[in-house]
């Protein structure tokens, strides 16, 4: 095999598809169409001048007939009106017996406009319009079925009429092609010649003439043959030969590369997770990218199932150790706290044994956490705020001193999750709060509510009677409060201090 040929084989399908249409198609292609087109502007102009001389040579033939009319009218009135009125009739009817093709009908008026005599009475005339000498009139009569004329002479006008019949064989005499000529001035229109329709090979081609001076208006249609249907084959023969080009390639395309393509996908898309790759269609047509797309995609699932193994596995690893150190850090809290109180009961001083107890309650809140943290870990939907505050108020009355150990707190809370930061800054301010109510009025009770406000914050509210915002006389109350307005920053919301009642927002997870 030669080299161009090697080459050639190893090209893509698409590739060889295009350059075997190009070769055979591009250069004919490309030579009908610019024949064609030419072919097509040249036969269109020339029916359009061919249409347009129609129309031009019917529009001078009227305006013709309009001019001899009128230039005899003028001439048969001078006569008759130079010897006087009387007997004018008489020598305008001998003056127009001699000029040919020339109406005879006509009427002569006085430069008044008065009625003189006539010859055959025409009809719907235009007796109150003046005419100076020299000049023609021309327009549709008030009935619509004839052109009348007016000239002006000296010594008076003379008024002649053409008919509808004499307008339409001078119109037709010349091309009898015309479909349509109908004349229009300012106000009225005259159908000359009525078109009953182009034939199937034809088609009406309008244009318009001014004749008679601008005072009419010629509006002629005439017949352009159209293309036959061999004429149009062959002109679209550029266009068929790509189309059948198109159908073509669509064949080729469809039985190499769609219908194998199809069915891979087909099969890719039924493909689940522990499957093998022997599933696959082996058999999918000639071209070899796609065999290669299947062997590639057999890969492909090969190293992702790999490595969803190895994830799997190390995620499951880190899982175990971060619920590990949890629960160690859990058990060294408790330990601590455990500790805290073994030293709380033995220290010599009340006031020793307070410090031991209220080190023992923050470190137990943070205990607590930590063990709903280790829970939540389990299910991955935050920290849970309704047990995580069941919890901690029984924590806090676990620890409370003898004169608090009947401290009643009150829980009305709705079911939250929250992040873990959030949940240890809650816990250190209930404890701070209800630490603070316990140890000063024991015998109030301290009730915690926690509302949503939204799908994203919840409103936590500790009510107590202790809770004075106003006294910050003392140095304890002082650090009480810096405490907790410390911990509400925390929760980045500011703590909002009313008599009997503090409360803050907190941020929470959608309710699922």
């Amino acid at each position: 095999m030669s080299g161009a040929a090697r080459r050639y084989a190893a090209l893509p399908t698409a590739a060889k598809l295009l350059l075997i249409l190009s070769a055979v198609l591009l250069p004919i292609g490309l030579a009908l169409v610019w024949i064609a087109r030419d072919g097509i502007r040249e036969a269109d102009q020339a029916l359009r001048a061919r249409a347009e001389e129609q129309g031009r040579t019917a529009a001078r033939s009227v305006e013709s007939l309009i001019a001899r009319n009128a230039l005899a009218l003028r001439i048969a009135a001078n006569g008759a009106l130079s010897g006087g009125q009387g007997g004018a009739c008489e020598r305008a009817q001998r003056s127009l017996t001699i000029a040919p093709a020339v109406e005879q009908r006509f009427q002569l008026h006085n430069v008044q406009g008065e009625l003189l005599c006539e010859l055959e009475r025409i009809a719907n005339t235009r007796d109150g319009k003046l005419v100076a000498p020299g000049d023609i009139d021309v327009a549709v009569a008030p009935s619509g079925d004839a052109l009348i004329l007016r000239v002006g002479v000296i010594g008076g006008m003379a008024t002649g009429s053409l008919s509808v019949d004499e307008l339409r064989a001078a119109a037709l005499d010349i091309s009898s092609e015309i479909e349509s000529l109908v004349i229009r001035d300012r106000q009225r229109t005259l159908p000359v010649v009525t078109s009953a329709g182009a034939e199937e090979d034809e088609q009406a081609w309008m244009t318009r003439w001014p004749i008679a001076g601008n005072q009419l208006t010629v509006q002629v249609e005439a017949g352009m043959p159209q293309i036959n249907t061999v004429e149009r084959l062959l002109l679209l023969l550029p266009l068929l030969m790509w189309v059948l080009a198109a159908l073509l390639t669509w064949l080729l395309v469809s039985r190499a590369l769609i219908r194998p393509l199809n069915r891979l996908q087909t099969a890719v898309i039924r493909f689940q997770p522990g499957d093998s790759p022997e599933t696959l269609p082996r058999k999918l047509g000639p071209a070899r990218e796609i065999q290669g797309l299947r062997d590639s995609f057999a890969r492909a699932v090969a190293r992702v199932e790999e490595s969803e193994r190895d994830m799997a596995l190390a995620l499951d690893g880190q899982r175990r150790l971060v619920r590990e150190v949890h629960h160690r850090v859990k058990n060294n809290l408790q330990v601590v706290a455990s500790l805290l109180n073994i030293h709380g009961r033995s220290a010599e001083s009340a006031e020793a044994s307070a410090a031991y107890a209220a080190i023992s309650r923050r470190v137990g809140a943070l205990s607590i956490v930590h063990r709903n943290h280790f829970a939540e870990m389990e299910e991955n939907r935050g920290i849970a705020l309704r047990p995580l505050l069941s919890e901690l108020a029984a924590e806090l009355r676990g620890s409370a001193p003898e004169q608090a150990r009947r401290l009643v707190i009150d829980l009305d809370v709705e079911a939250a999750n929250t992040t873990q930061d959030v949940a240890v800054s809650v816990a250190f301010l209930v404890t701070e709060i209800v630490e603070f109510a316990m140890l000063r009025r024991p015998q109030d009770p301290v009730e915690i509510s926690l509302r949503r406000t939204s799908e994203l914050t919840a409103r936590l509210m500790l009510t107590s009677p202790v809770l004075v915002p106003e006294e910050a006389d003392q140095a304890e109350k002082l650090q009480f409060e810096r405490i907790v307005g410390g911990l509400a920053k925390q929760l980045r919301s500011p703590l909002e201090r009313k008599l009997g009642r503090y409360s803050v927002d907190l941020p929470v997870f959608p309710p699922a």
